[in-house]
């Protein structure tokens, strides 16, 4: 099972002109193929006045189901542009679809593809890009006179600092990379002196903002 890896922060939507053809590229996750095609056909529906609707997708944990469609464009100028930007980004679980409105002025064949590949580009810019991490979260129980030096310590170490429960003692909610969480334990057991109790609690993907 993948335990990281890259994919959009949010679905979204970004539009520009080149040469006075519109381009507005929509963007979501898709865990399958029948999202993907939901989100291609819903956007066709939408825009079923465009010149094209053309699309790409990359899905699976080793992206073994891709996709791309030019839709009326010239062969490869298209979806393949739009699909290598999402294979160049790294990207998983996640489909586009760039409608083109035609201004009435012919782009040719390397036009198209740098239309089409920037129309991508520029969207994932707007929308973001976050990398979903498997993390086991653990749960730190322990007397209000070491919140201090465990908070501090927790959120300048690399692992994640969730929430912080007030009870009759202090409940502090950690995640660790699941490959960490021993690791994770050993430092929490160092840093509070083993005064503190450390239970492991559930396992989720969080997701952290990553350079574009």
């Amino acid at each position: 099972m993948l335990t990281s890896y890259r994919t959009i922060k949010q679905s979204g939507q970004h539009e520009f002109t080149i040469n006075k053809s519109r381009f507005i590229t929509h963007i979501t996750r898709a865990a399958d193929e029948v999202t993907a095609h939901s989100f291609i056909e819903g956007i066709k529906k939408e825009h079923w006045n465009a010149a094209h609707n053309c699309s790409a997708y990359v899905i699976g944990e080793q992206d073994h189901i891709q996709k791309a469609n030019d839709d009326g464009e010239p062969n490869g100028t298209a979806g393949v542009p739009m699909l290598e930007v999402l294979k160049k980004r790294e990207l998983k679980d996640t489909v586009v679809v760039v409608t083109r409105y035609f201004g009435g002025i012919k782009l040719g064949a390397g036009g198209l593809i740098r239309a089409y590949g920037s129309s991508v580009s520029e969207a994932l810019n707007h929308v973001g890009i976050v990398r979903r991490t498997l993390m086991q979260e653990l749960v730190v129980t322990a007397d209000y006179t070491l919140l201090g030096k465990l908070e501090y310590e927790a959120r300048n170490s690399s692992y994640i600092l969730d929430t912080v429960d007030y009870e009759e003692q202090v409940k502090l909610h950690l995640y660790a990379p699941v490959e960490e969480q021993e690791a994770c334990r050993e430092w929490l057991i160092n840093i509070s002196s083993g005064q503190a109790g450390i239970e492991a609690g559930r396992q989720a993907f969080v997701e952290t903002d990553e350079l574009s």
